[in-house]
């Protein structure tokens, strides 16, 4: 298996994790989604400067992960896969705002490092907690949750689509480099030319599969909408899981903990 077949494997891994058998694998998929969504509301609602009232947020990814038993190797390696982006978004900031926000001692510190540390952690923050709602739950269950809470049923479609057949494209992605590989005997890398063949291909035979699987959905009674099999229901440990975390958050917003704290610390060892 070639690293495109690996890193395949390594996507439908969280579905895997999705059927675990955990207190919070068995709540409503919509309590979690519902929860989550206050959670990244609460976030990114703080000024751009804010750093140590982000601390105490991280209570609740790390809830998630110990209490779901997921693997935080792991999903500790996807939030550094996609980490430079967030490190672009915010690497710009201290060139562009040089003036002088706090002293560490000696050290004068800009508003532009304070910004970028401050959109590193919520970039820790929100996609920890979005991949952990997805081991938790699974790509299913989500869009189920989604279109019975009222988003827009062609919407929620369109996603268990993207998650269904992304699988079907890398596969076909897999079989053509691999076949290149082995007509080339592995000798040297792809070159540009090599590689807008394989593309215009893999265009041609995207097309082709779509249209076949799009005739077979429509023989099967297919008319916009997929069922699922699985059935919850909103019950107690559900209402006491949201109104326990959206109290939790309301108080990490809207009180600086870590000021109180250090405040304290401070005045005690004085």
């Amino acid at each position: 298996m070639n690293e495109l077949g690996k890193n395949l494997v390594d996507i439908g891994y969280m579905d895997t994790l999705a059927s675990g058998d955990s207190p919070l694998h068995r709540l409503d998929p919509r309590a979690k989604l519902f929860t989550t969504f206050l959670f990244l509301t609460a976030v990114v609602s703080f000024n751009k400067y804010e750093v140590s009232a982000l601390a105490p947020f991280f209570l609740y990814p790390v809830f998630l992960i110990a209490v779901g038993d997921l693997p935080s190797a792991y999903l500790l390696k996807k939030i550094m896969l996609i980490s430079p982006f967030a490190v672009l978004v915010g690497i710009f900031n201290p060139l562009l705002d040089r003036q002088t926000l706090l002293h560490l001692g000696a050290f004068a510190v800009s508003g532009g490092w304070v910004s970028f540390l401050s959109i590193i952690l919520r970039f820790l923050l929100t996609v920890s907690a979005a991949l952990a709602l997805l081991s938790l739950t699974g790509i299913n269950s989500v869009c189920e949750a989604l279109e019975r809470i009222g988003v827009p049923r062609p919407f929620v479609v369109q996603l268990l689509f993207l998650n269904r057949y992304i699988f079907v494209l890398a596969g076909e992605t897999e079989r053509m480099a691999r076949a290149s590989s082995l007509r080339s005997s592995g000798v040297g890398a792809m070159n540009f030319r090599l590689f807008t063949q394989i593309v215009g291909h893999l265009l041609l035979r995207t097309l082709d599969r779509a249209e076949r699987v799009y005739r077979a959905m429509l023989c099967r009674g297919f008319y916009g909408h997929i069922r699922m099999i699985r059935f919850s229901r909103i019950g107690r440990r559900e209402i006491v899981f949201v109104l326990g975390w959206a109290a939790l958050f309301a108080v990490f917003r809207f009180v600086n903990i870590p000021l109180i704290l250090g405040t304290a610390l401070t005045g005690t060892l004085k």
